[in-house]
């Protein structure tokens, strides 16, 4: 079973604090770790720990901070296809501040705004033998080329990008947050079946699934977990679907896998070491 993953990678510095500082203020983080992260990071570190082989097409170019995500990869059994391999630029970082007493996360980011990343030769070939390809749109040239390969598209659709305009009329599943807004004034689920999205589902943190698929659509409750660290928590979802999908599953048994992996995510400080939990359920 093969998952093709295109998108962003950054790297996290992922620090745990009692309290969030206001302006003008400091706190002392309780732990710190650096972690490769970024939607379709995350989502195909989690494939990988579900038993996937997995690729992750994206932009890490030769600077030196770059090397902290090939070794992360390389320790998560991700294989890499860098997209920028002689770009001298250093790749996105991301700050993650997680609340003790509650796991809710807080993020700053650049992401990937203004990098310009092409299709690498060997992306068709990587792509030819998925089983499904997920895409999180924060490198357009490469989530089209996902689009475009004829395998069944996993779409993580976290906030609008315009380059959803083109993808989501493709996509085999589109799984959205609560904070997608397409252009309009319809509510999430209509605008996206207005965008020709035939089966899909926005996640509300705690609170129901929404799903749908063709005219059937449905709600699949999040069993409550003690949540200690919500980073990740939405890419680990999409990444344990990404899996389900190519397994075969339908629309509500690999949603509910999904749901169950991100309540595995939830219960666990740090980026990487909820991956230990997951050895019984690939």
């Amino acid at each position: 079973m093969r998952v093709v993953c295109a998108g962003l990678a950054t790297v996290d510095l992922v620090q745990r604090v009692e309290r969030l500082p206001g302006a003008d203020e400091k706190a002392e983080a309780l732990s710190a770790e650096v972690a490769a992260g970024g939607p379709a990071t995350n989502a195909a570190v989690t494939a990988a720990a579900l038993g996937a082989d997995v690729v992750l097409v994206t932009a890490v170019g030769t600077h030196p901070l770059g090397d902290l995500i090939r070794a992360d990869l390389a320790a998560c059994r991700v294989t890499l296809l860098n997209a920028t391999p002689d770009a001298a630029e250093p790749p996105p970082v991301s700050a993650v501040t997680v609340l003790e007493g509650t796991g809710q996360r807080t993020i700053v980011s650049r992401n990937a705004r203004g990098a310009a990343v092409g299709v690498p030769e060997d992306l068709e070939e990587a792509l030819a033998t998925a089983d499904v390809v997920l895409a999180d749109g924060h490198h357009p040239a490469l989530a089209r080329a996902a689009a475009r390969s004829g395998r069944p598209l996993v779409l993580d659709a976290g906030s609008w990008r315009p380059v959803f305009a083109e993808l989501l009329p493709r996509a085999a599943f589109a799984a959205c947050s609560a904070a997608f807004r397409p252009p309009g004034d319809l509510p999430v689920e209509p605008s996206l079946r207005a965008l020709g999205v035939r089966r899909g589902a926005i996640t509300r943190g705690p609170d129901p699934v929404r799903w749908w698929s063709g005219d059937d659509a449905g709600e699949i409750e999040v069993p409550p977990v003690e949540a200690v660290d919500t980073a990740g928590a939405g890419d680990a979802f999409h990444g344990a679907l990404a899996v389900a999908l190519a397994r075969g599953a339908g629309t509500t048994e690999a949603l509910r896998y999904a749901v169950t992996i991100a309540g595995v995510r939830v219960r666990h400080r740090g980026p990487r070491s909820w991956l230990a939990a997951l050895e019984n359920r690939s």
